[in-house]
């Protein structure tokens, strides 16, 4: 069972971490603060005016309401990793505003374990989608953990490609950790915690306003060792993770996109400011290192020999589905035969017909 006191401290949303954190400091004892008396709380050096406000205003949650909340919790397998305690993330600890608590369900990252951030624009294209899959997959199957935001797009599709290839991946949310945000992703909310986790700053029944995210985005960056854009605006909650990622002294990478495209902005831009450059999978997990470390999701697989139509074909698909049509214009193979050699390639692995006569190479299909 949490502490009741714990609890309530973790979930007063306006109080910043670290203020919590020197809250922490001078009442070791958190009953004691929330039983505060006005002069004493007025004479709090640490807190805004706002902030005074809104712990007088926890005050008011009576201690059988926490006690009701915390058995919820327990009930839900949501659990409260703290600053103070150990399993905290080290990760965060570095961070210029670290949480008090998480509200966890499932596990936190592994800081022994890379930790690699794949974002970006929820209303995204096809392309952003495939080549966030893919490097998902490929950093899970090298050993990495996968981070992102459980949000729809981008980040939905990093995820998915992380648990396909059964590997860790873990959602930080801009809601409460009881609350699936969108409900387009409810199942992507059930399939995380078991191959990783759900982690959230905000208490239980948050709902996802919009003025959390950005300060959600922090958390994500801080969690991670690296961060992947794929696909952003100019403005938007991906490039707020970069700027995060910059700040605490993390790498950033995009995935560079069109010109003028209104998604490949954002990440374009980033590229110019000097950002790493991902052409594919397999250039991200060399720059990480997790290629040379013998982790390559690739490096077990046996080659397979194509015939010359075959390989053809396979030369011809990426990231970007192609058509039968392009196909045949590329290869200058008839309609049967490429019907024949994308069998075999389906088959054994290697290409992926993502909707009805459009077709790309399948993620970990390298080499």
């Amino acid at each position: 069972m949490m502490d009741l006191y714990e609890y309530w401290l973790a979930g007063l949303i306006p109080i910043a971490g670290r203020k919590k954190i020197q809250l922490k400091r001078l009442f070791p004892e958190l009953e004691e603060l929330y039983g505060l008396k006005e002069p004493a709380i007025a004479a709090l050096p640490c807190l805004t005016g706002l902030e005074k406000q809104k712990l007088r205003e926890g005050q008011k949650k009576t201690k059988q309401k926490l006690q009701e909340e915390t058995g919820i919790c327990s009930e839900q397998g949501i659990w409260l990793a703290l600053w103070q305690r150990p399993g905290y993330p080290g990760r965060l600890k570095d961070i210029y505003n670290p949480p008090y608590g998480l509200f966890v369900k499932g596990s936190l990252p592994d800081d022994a374990r890379p930790a690699v951030a794949v974002v970006g624009a929820r209303g995204c294209s096809l392309y952003g989608k495939t080549v966030a899959e893919r490097i998902g997959a490929s950093l899970a199957q090298a050993g990495a953990e996968v981070l992102s935001g459980l949000a729809a797009g981008i980040d939905g599709a990093g995820h998915r490609g992380a648990l396909r290839a059964g590997g860790r991946t873990f959602g930080v949310l801009g809601c409460g950790i009881d609350v699936c945000y969108p409900a387009e992703n409810r199942e992507l909310y059930g399939a995380v915690p078991r191959q990783g986790g759900l982690v959230s700053e905000y208490p239980p029944k948050t709902r996802p306003y919009a003025m959390l995210f950005p300060q959600r985005n922090r958390l994500i960056s801080g969690l991670a060792d690296v961060v992947v854009v794929v696909e952003a605006k100019e403005r938007s909650g991906a490039l707020i993770t970069a700027d995060f990622a910059l700040e605490q002294g993390k790498e950033v990478y995009a995935v560079p996109g069109r010109i003028g495209d209104v998604m490949s902005k954002g990440a374009n831009r980033l590229i110019r400011q000097g950002a790493g450059i991902v052409l594919s999978p397999e250039d991200l997990l060399e720059e990480l290192d997790l290629l040379r470390a013998g982790r390559s999701p690739f490096g077990s697989q046996k080659k397979i020999n194509l015939e010359i139509s075959d390989c053809l074909v396979y030369s011809c698909l990426g990231f970007t589905p192609k058509s039968l049509d392009e196909l045949m214009e590329e290869t200058g193979i008839s309609l049967a035969g490429l019907l024949d050699c994308l069998d075999i390639l389906q088959g054994q692995g290697r290409v992926s017909e993502v909707y009805k006569n459009y077709f790309v190479q399948a993620e970990g299909s390298g080499g």
